[in-house]
């Protein structure tokens, strides 16, 4: 519990004890991830426990998670009080059907970029890597890849989430 006599942090206050830029914490806000007040004189002051949110929201990025995600998770918190460790539990086993699909892609990029490098082929039409069987061109022109990374990626895959 947070000492309710302890004075609000000022954004450098905050950006110090977290050491994430006060131009981040700033975007945090403009985002709907973190919440000020304003003094008479237009300034922010955050709640003592806005540092636990802060340091929520950069150990989630750290393990990969969209801002995206993030916010919907912050947002189920009722009072937008900080992530407590059952919050943090229920939150982790929302994000593992994601996180597991994200590590099960990167091994299979690790177990393919080595034939991809060494056979030098430079061919999207023929590259088993970014392109196997030229199955992306059924799909119409354009980065299909990309496209369908976007769409895809902010599932959590949990719908407790």
């Amino acid at each position: 519990m947070v000492n309710a006599t302890l004075p609000d942090l000022t954004v450098g206050e905050l950006s110090r004890r977290s050491g994430v830029p006060a131009s981040t914490l700033r975007f945090y806000e403009d985002e709907g991830l973190v919440q000020s007040r304003r003094t008479a004189g237009n300034q922010r002051r955050y709640r003592r426990d806005t540092l636990r949110r802060v340091t929520f929201i950069r150990m989630s990025q750290r393990v990969g998670m969209p801002l995206s995600a993030i916010r919907e998770v912050l947002a189920l918190l009722p009072d937008d009080r900080t992530p407590t460790r059952a919050d943090w539990a229920r939150i982790s086993r929302c994000w593992q059907h994601d996180l597991n699909a994200r590590i099960r892609r990167l091994e299979q990029l690790r177990d393919q970029l080595d034939d991809c490098i060494g056979c030098g082929c430079m061919s999207l039409a023929k590259c088993r890597l970014a392109n196997p069987g030229d199955r992306l061109g059924a799909d119409g022109p354009g980065p299909r890849r990309l496209a369908d990374h976007r769409g895809g990626g902010d599932q959590t895959g949990c719908e407790a989430c």
